[in-house]
């Protein structure tokens, strides 16, 4: 990676921590001592960015984690109901075992019933998959290697 591109990259990262404090656009760019208009193009791209990111993490990890924690339920209940039809546990743990099996239930009814939300979001996501591709040609154009170099030199490590 070039020095030009690890510093933009480092621009943008401090820019992304200082908004998450809150900080305004103006003060963004008076603590890093750069243009109002280069915080603004390095916010569009990390807006643009995340975008990407969530898409991804719908489309390719969201489902197998759904499933996982599906069946990581279906573990803890066939435990909890060896447990608790164990005439050789104590009744405490027969007890505590009936009252996680009991929330296990109601996570997996949770989950049952938001699978809608998680079939929305893949669905969202391959309907808009087109706009998003085009989308990502448009920024790798124009990122870094476009952008001028202008104010990076200026950047103070705060």
């Amino acid at each position: 990676m070039s020095s030009e591109t690890e510093r933009i990259q480092w621009r943008r990262n401090k820019v992304l921590e200082l908004s998450s404090q809150g900080r305004s656009q103006p003060q963004i760019a008076k603590i890093m001592q750069v243009a109002l208009g280069t915080v603004n193009r390095d916010l569009q791209f990390l807006r643009q960015e995340a975008k990407v990111n969530i898409h991804r993490y719908i489309d390719e990890k969201l489902p197998f984690e759904y499933q996982k924690c599906l069946t990581g339920l279906e573990a803890i209940l066939g435990k909890t109901w060896d447990i608790a039809n164990n005439s050789n546990s104590s009744e405490r743990d027969r007890l505590q075992a009936i009252s996680v099996g009991m929330q296990a239930y109601g996570m997996k009814i949770d989950l049952l019933t938001n699978a809608t939300v998680v079939e929305r979001a893949v669905q969202f996501v391959d309907r808009n998959r087109t706009g998003l591709t085009h989308q990502n040609s448009k920024v790798a154009i124009e990122d870094p290697r476009k952008e001028s170099t202008t104010g990076i030199d200026n950047i103070t490590e705060s």
